[in-house]
């Protein structure tokens, strides 16, 4: 008989083992997905760090320390990838507004800003309010700076000039 795995125990049994292991390299794991695609499973982790950027060497500095620990928690065949977030990755969850301030974002709105047409601007994100789910961002095209709740936010992505 299959053992049926939930992902969600088995993600909340692993992330401890990440964090510590990320932190050791200065690096923190913004994003750990475990999910089953085309009958395999894949763990995939993304780490960030405040002061540099991830290299190809940091991912596999943590891979290599993750790999005997993590086959001893993960009861199946999976395949792990461990990588850096990507110059314009989409944010996934609230705390993603904390790792990244004083970044350039691009935000899309749910609804145009009163009186305005566009629902997307760039923006730089200079804080982050948890307790209000509020972010303060000065937009790139004028300078405004402005006060946005969550709720009013589709998406948020880190933006690169050209």
């Amino acid at each position: 008989m299959k053992q049926e795995l939930n992902r969600y125990e088995i993600i909340e049994k692993i992330t401890p083992l990440i964090e510590n292991t990320a932190m050791r390299y200065n690096l923190i794991p913004i994003e750990i997905d475990f999910e089953k695609e085309n009958h395999r499973w894949f763990l995939r982790i993304f780490l960030f760090s405040y002061d540099r950027d991830v290299t190809l060497d940091d991912c596999e500095s943590v891979t290599r320390s993750l790999n005997e620990f993590l086959d001893e928690l993960i009861p199946c065949k999976y395949y792990l990838e461990v990588s850096s977030p990507g110059l314009e990755r989409k944010f996934k969850s609230d705390k993603e507004y904390l790792y990244f301030k004083g970044r350039n974002v691009s935000i899309k709105l749910v609804e145009p800003l009163e009186g305005e047409t566009e629902k997307i601007f760039k923006a730089n994100l200079i804080d982050y309010m948890e307790e209000k789910s509020e972010i303060f961002v000065k937009r790139l095209s004028d300078e405004k700076e402005m006060i946005l709740k969550l709720k009013d936010i589709k998406s948020t992505k880190l933006y690169i000039e050209d």
